[in-house]
């Protein structure tokens, strides 16, 4: 597969480019020349907001508007990738097609820290962007009002667990790679089916009680409804802040100590490598039974950050820490299948043994 970026299409000279860029600027319409649809265009494809996107001819060029964007265009046509949100680090890049991973910094539509302005996205002359995350009405006006200043198709994916098979063939539809979509999907389909079969054969009272914990200190934690413990919720565990509802919050130690978790998740390598020797955490069960667990991330998180379809094989590996016996895999073989169909690279065993160990 080609490293290099897709080549720049020719038919718009620079200095259209820039004038399109700043009638934007200026909040004025394109002007004609840059507002044709094409004669050959194929039908809409329906996105998962309900929106019709222009499907293009031929897709080369995808900007992706946020890291979840970015992993699932990645997964299914990385040849089209313009970049990345946020440059990939070396131990990120590892992981990656080579060429690939180490693509260009281009900034991101939506989220915390949205850095690319419209004037930067006409420049890289995408032919589709893709958005994947929440579909509420606000990220919906933020798709209308890109894809009419800039008449560029833009395609709005749901990015909840439970909609990663549909979304896939949405893009599948879109990029005219629907053979390859269709594989993702069915990996994900299979995985969330399997996972949440498992769980519910565990009558709920002998569950485990989960925490989720973020930061050095282990005191920042998803609420119910938060899509940072959605891992837990899609496969029917449940979490010990699920009762109280919001999205990411610090808790205190008090009330950590009154829920007791008998398992203890986390993506924090400092709280990991701490919580046993911290007299504070003694009496916590998890503390206790040594069953706190940090979560792998290499190239991209398996339980969160960023909640994307990078954490499909993190549901087997949360079956495995929270109910072992319901989840006997080897971790190892779900780590390879996983790289090899996602991210297209073959893992070493001593790469295998790096991932699963969960540090940077």
């Amino acid at each position: 597969m080609a490293s290099a970026l897709p080549e720049r299409r020719s038919g718009w000279p620079r200095r259209r480019w820039l004038q399109a860029g700043a009638a934007l600027a200026l909040g004025q319409a394109l002007p004609a020349w840059a507002q044709q649809p094409s004669p050959d265009r194929p039908q809409p494809v329906t996105d998962s907001a309900g929106r019709p996107v222009p499907a293009p001819a031929r897709v080369q060029r995808i900007f992706p508007a946020g890291p979840p964007a970015a992993i699932a265009v990645y997964t299914l046509a990385p040849d089209a990738l313009l970049g990345w949100p946020r440059a990939n680090r070396p131990e990120e890049i590892e992981f990656l097609l080579p060429g690939v991973g180490s693509r260009p910094e281009i900034g991101r539509l939506t989220g915390r820290g949205n850095s690319a302005n419209l004037e930067t996205v006409i420049g890289l002359q995408p032919d589709l962007i893709v958005d994947t995350g929440s579909v509420r009405p606000t990220f919906v006006e933020l798709a209308d009002r890109v894809q009419a200043q800039t008449r560029i198709p833009y395609a709005l994916l749901d990015g909840r667990l439970d909609a990663v098979p549909e979304s896939y063939r949405i893009l599948g539809r879109l990029t005219g790679r629907t053979a390859r979509a269709e594989a993702l999907a069915r990996y994900a389909e299979t995985t969330l089916r399997t996972v949440r079969e498992r769980v519910a054969r565990v009558p709920r009272e002998q569950r485990p009680r989960v925490y989720f914990a973020r930061g050095p200190l282990g005191l920042e934690t998803g609420l119910g409804g938060s899509i940072n413990v959605e891992m837990f919720d899609a496969m029917g565990l449940g979490h010990v802040a699920q009762g109280l509802q919001g999205g990411l919050a610090r808790v205190p130690l008090e009330q950590v100590l009154a829920w007791d978790p008998q398992v203890i998740i986390t993506i924090d390598q400092t709280f990991a490598q701490t919580v046993c020797n911290n007299p504070l955490w003694r009496s916590v069960s998890a503390v206790k039974n040594g069953r706190v667990h940090l979560s792998p991330k290499l190239p991209f998180g398996w339980v969160d950050f960023p909640p994307g379809v990078n954490r499909l094989p993190g549901l087997w590996w949360i079956g495995q820490k929270v109910l072992p016996a319901q989840f006997p895999e080897d971790l190892r073989t779900i780590a390879r299948d996983f790289y090899r169909l996602f991210y297209q690279v073959d893992l070493s065993p001593a790469q295998v043994q790096r991932v699963l160990a969960g540090r940077d």
